[in-house]
């Protein structure tokens, strides 16, 4: 297992990290996996054992049973080595104050996931979503504040746009409080949005990406094919909406691409689709999830896969979005004065 500095941080974490959605199965979640502990038990170890050293859940995930469960199973004398992300901001509660970033959601968010996962510290905390109703300034104080009391070591951010994440580290570094080293977001073959501001800014502000979904929901597993029903057990089957396929065609086109190259490889399309996010600008690791050890197996051998130069610039051209505004014009009069993080998105455009 290859370990990579997050962000800007001194911490080292596994470029694969345990994603654990599939824990407990309440309410909407069930629609992505409902294993009990002793399943979940196994999974746990069969990561550790694989050289995994970060597993990441949310307080929101199934109601707080997925923390719970995995309290059960690495809480107390935490085995060497392993650290924990957890996430608050959605609705933990029927009450005016039981959601948002909030001092008084967050505190308390805190410390129910401690309670929950039977831990004094939290090594990564994120904020799990954008609040445009509570001031930055208030998020920032409570999370700084979380720092300092030991309950938390680092601070991350998921699902903020390019200006979020921006005015957040003004605060942070007008106010002295924690920064950000990180932020975890939804980046695939098939969605590159994130190419457009988010990975520019973590090249340029030197934050760690955490990328959840990274075969989008499995769409790009191989299991799914070109005019195809699609394959009972899946998340799709059972209605699972993100990511929204925009052009269905593209994706089915990408999903080739991946399956020829596994195919040679002699390797499944989705440890293709891991090994060409590893590898990308900004990127430290990968959340990987599922139901099954063969599918957790088949996810971590995506870390010592390593894709020649002819693969990369074939997924590269199949998966490439047309530029949005300002890009197309920067790519067509800046070329001349790009610098590291201009080009994380823009070198593929420049011919």
């Amino acid at each position: 297992m290859e370990y990579r500095q997050l962000g800007r941080s001194g911490l080292k974490v596994s470029a694969i990290t345990m994603g654990t959605m599939t824990f407990g199965g309440v309410g909407w979640a069930k629609t992505v996996g409902d294993l009990g502990i002793d399943e979940a038990r196994r999974l746990v170890d069969l990561c550790i054992d694989a050289g995994v050293n970060l597993i990441d859940t949310a307080d929101a995930y199934s109601d707080g049973l997925c923390e719970e469960i995995l309290g059960e199973i690495i809480g107390g004398p935490r085995k060497k080595g392993v650290l924990i992300a957890t996430k608050a901001r959605f609705p933990m509660g029927d009450g005016p104050n039981n959601a948002g970033l909030s001092r008084q959601h967050l505190i308390r968010a805190c410390e129910d996931s401690l309670r929950r996962m039977k831990t004094d510290v939290i090594d990564l905390y994120q904020v799990h979503e954008w609040d445009g109703l509570t001031p930055v300034e208030e998020t920032m104080e409570a999370l700084d504040t979380l720092v300092k009391q030991g309950k938390v070591r680092y601070i991350g951010c998921s699902n903020f746009s390019g200006w979020h994440i921006m005015k957040a580290l003004g605060v942070s570094e007008r106010d002295r409080y924690q920064r950000f080293v990180s932020q975890q977001i939804h980046y695939t073959l098939e969605t590159r949005d994130a190419e457009n501001e988010l990975v520019p800014i973590s090249v340029d502000q030197g934050l760690g990406i955490l990328v959840w979904a990274p075969i989008a929901g499995g769409l790009l597993s191989g299991k799914h094919r070109r005019n195809q029903a699609t394959p009972e057990g899946t998340r799709q089957f059972a209605g699972w909406t993100e990511p929204p396929i925009r052009d269905e065609d593209r994706l089915w086109n990408i999903v080739d691409a991946l399956v020829e190259i596994g195919a040679g490889r002699g390797v499944s399309a989705a440890q293709v689709a891991l090994a060409w996010l590893l590898g990308r600008p900004a990127v430290t690791s990968v959340i990987v999830g599922g139901r099954t050890e063969a599918q957790f197996k088949d996810n971590l051998s995506s870390a010592d896969l390593k894709l020649t130069d002819e693969e990369r610039s074939k997924l590269d051209q199949v998966s490439l979005p047309w530029l949005q505004y300002p890009y197309w014009h920067q790519r067509n009069t800046a070329s001349d004065r790009l610098g590291p993080a201009d080009l994380s998105l823009l070198a593929p455009y420049l011919g």
